[in-house]
């Protein structure tokens, strides 16, 4: 069975925000791998760092010479200015998500089949704004986790693209396209309209 990148949603309210970009990692310091770029096919870069998981596969199997599809998680305070977080690698043959053979299938199709694409982002959370004339939504995405001590436990993300007024507050999910640093509506659904968080 193949691991998809992104997995289906468990819960309707499900808050999230991750995405999957082919490149290669380019660390800022070869004895620190936590930090860097992201280079795109494009050669377009985006400021990145590593997370702990991500880390170890990044030490002991990823040759940074080499291109791959990274799972990220995407951060921004505007539409100009993209900064990811890698939460790990897909890389369905070396990472052994199913046994290796010698049919090396293409990458991209196989994402295809998953219904994905390279630099889509599945979006998940309360549309707090809407700005009509920028043509620009901020979504704010809540944390998982129940420890309320974490940082940044909710942010807002930046997104090109036009909705109603009428939804704001509502909890949507949306189909978002990477274009450079900016994040590009594709298309979106009302999950709850004028949702209020249950605490």
């Amino acid at each position: 069975m193949l691991k998809n990148p992104i997995p289906k949603v468990t819960n309707q309210l499900q808050y999230r925000a991750i995405g999957i970009i082919e490149g290669k990692f380019i660390p800022n310091d070869i004895q620190q791998l936590n930090r860097g770029f992201l280079t795109d096919n494009k050669g377009e870069k985006i400021e990145t760092v590593v997370l702990g998981k991500a880390l170890s596969l990044l030490k002991k199997h990823i040759d940074l010479n080499r291109s791959y599809f990274w799972v990220v998680y995407p951060k921004n305070k505007n539409t100009q200015n993209l900064h990811l977080q890698v939460a790990g690698i897909w890389d369905p043959y070396q990472l052994n998500d199913f046994p290796n053979d010698s049919l090396k299938t293409n990458f991209s199709k196989l994402l295809e089949e998953l219904g994905l694409k390279d630099n889509y982002f599945s979006v998940r959370g309360e549309l707090v704004f809407v700005n009509t004339k920028k043509k620009e939504v901020v979504i704010k995405i809540c944390s998982a986790s129940k420890l309320k001590t974490l940082k940044n436990k909710n942010f807002k993300l930046v997104i090109k693209g036009d909705l109603s007024l009428e939804l704001l507050n509502s909890f949507i999910s949306l189909d978002v396209i990477r274009d450079g640093n900016s994040l590009e509506l594709i298309n979106y659904e009302v999950i709850e309209k004028k949702f209020t968080k249950k605490n």
